[in-house]
């Protein structure tokens, strides 16, 4: 009985699959699918962590004036006390670079308050990136005053907030109990803590955004895409509002440890810390490590004018490309940083006469900053040789914050057009051949109307991103 109902049961199928078949083999193809109208971004909070200090206004005022967040590296920098005092003093003892460009941390105005981003509920799960994030994205978020409480606000606000590296202090102590065979004492959020996309997911659960969660993980180049791919959601129609940006928090014993065996940091300027950083210039002999976050709110400008927000700029362009060529130098013909920089112009309709300043990535090493230099130098021909073109690294004063680095550069960039000033480069006394008479990086903060300007990012893996700003209009 049971067999002759599934021979029934089957040959109905059967009879369904064939009608449904041969009626829909009549039917018209899809309509493809709608396009939106392209939907412009602008840029209406900004919020950052930094080694010159906590929040936009106390870093950008350091900058300008041509401070350095960058000092000696200490012992109790290299987060180490699961280990012992031997164990400790050998490593610090054979890491080559021996500075950092360290966020300054404490209860007092302009430093960074662990305490307050560490909530009972999630306080455990969070390391120190994620804590970064979510201070930066508070202030922006603040600044953009731009807290929905209403479903459909929520649902259309997006968070894409990345990081180079995550938290390889995490992963050092979980490795030690295994040496010591004790891994039953491996904490259960040991893996939401290093996991790069918690840093947005912990942004999107506090504030209950629902909107697109993303993190992009592009080595130096991640706070710049971030960006870049908040904007396209925006674009696309999947959001009218992001949280984007990018955080890092790297400075311990084995990220410092890697990047010294692989020769990028700065090891000549270990008694002068100050002076380490120091892009452009020929005495630069790699970059300084760092840690920070930099996060923006972006928005649909209609959405953004209809509750009458501030606008800084207005993010027109965003260009990628790849190198194809090594797993960390560029390519001496500097073809990748052209790519990026020109897909961004061609994006935003200007032409490269019409752009003010350039936020270079320029990190401190021999290669990188002569090959980026030689790419604006390139892109840019007289609008850069005649001087009319300013362009600056920031790194200087702030040392390379890898995964951040995009996203705070980026809001440099922005605060320039915002206050009319292009910032300096710090501690470039002598430099490089490649500049002549007009050519030449800012070696003073500059006040100057600037509508349009560019920040490059460039990462491991031949990854490059720009981004272009520009006043509203």
């Amino acid at each position: 009985m049971n067999r002759h109902r599934w021979r029934q049961s089957a040959e109905l199928c059967r009879r369904i699959h064939r009608r449904f078949s041969s009626s829909t083999a009549s039917l018209h193809p899809f309509k493809p699918p709608p396009f939106s109208p392209q939907r412009r971004v602008v840029v209406t909070g900004l919020g950052m962590v930094t080694p010159l200090g906590c929040g936009v206004e106390a870093t950008w005022k350091r900058l300008i004036d041509g401070e350095s967040g960058v000092k000696a590296l200490s012992i109790q920098d290299l987060k180490m006390s699961g280990f012992d005092e031997d164990t400790q003093l050998y490593t610090f003892d054979q890491l080559t670079s021996k500075v950092a460009a360290i966020v300054p941390c404490g209860t007092n105005p302009g430093e960074f308050n662990e305490s307050l981003w560490l909530d009972s509920k999630h306080g455990k799960s969070m390391a120190r990136f994620i804590s970064y994030a979510l201070c930066a994205a508070d202030e922006a978020l603040r600044d953009a005053n731009w807290m929905p409480s209403e479903q459909e606000d929520k649902e259309n606000t997006g968070v894409s907030i990345g990081g180079g590296i995550g938290s390889i202090g995490d992963i050092l102590d979980a490795s030690q109990l295994i040496c010591e065979k004790r891994l039953r004492r491996l904490s259960p959020f040991f893996v939401p803590r290093i996991l790069i996309n918690m840093a947005a997911g912990h942004v999107s659960m506090k504030y209950g955004f629902q909107g697109p969660n993303h993190a992009a993980v592009t080595a130096c180049a991640t706070g710049a895409n971030s960006i870049g791919d908040a904007a396209r959601m925006i674009q696309f129609g999947d959001a009218d509002v992001m949280v984007a940006g990018g955080t890092e928090a790297s400075i311990d014993a084995l990220s410092i440890a890697g990047f010294c065996k692989s020769r990028a940091l700065s090891t000549k300027f270990n008694s002068n810390p100050q002076e380490a950083s120091r892009p452009f210039d020929c005495e630069r002999d790699g970059f300084v490590i760092g840690d920070g976050a930099g996060v923006l709110v972006l928005e649909e400008l209609e959405h953004a004018k209809k509750r009458g927000a501030n606008i800084y700029a207005e993010l027109r362009g965003y260009g990628m490309s790849g190198d194809a060529h090594h797993i960390t130098q560029p390519h001496v013909d500097g073809r990748g940083a052209i790519l990026a920089m020109t897909r961004a112009l061609k994006q935003s309709g200007l032409l490269p006469n019409q752009v003010d300043y350039v936020n270079a990535h320029a990190t401190s090493t021999p290669l990188g900053d002569m090959v980026e230099a030689q790419a604006i130098k390139s892109l840019f021909s007289e609008h850069a040789t005649s001087g009319a073109l300013a362009f600056s690294s920031t790194k200087g004063a702030i040392g390379h914050l890898l995964g951040a680095a995009g996203a705070v550069e980026a809001i440099f960039t922005v605060l320039a057009i915002h206050h009319g000033i292009a910032p300096l480069s710090l501690n470039l006394s002598n430099p490089d051949p490649i500049f002549k008479e007009a050519f030449m990086p800012l070696t003073k903060s500059k006040e100057m109307q600037i509508r349009a300007a560019l920040s490059n990012a460039f990462g491991f893996g031949g990854t490059n991103a720009a981004l272009l700003f520009s006043t509203i209009s």
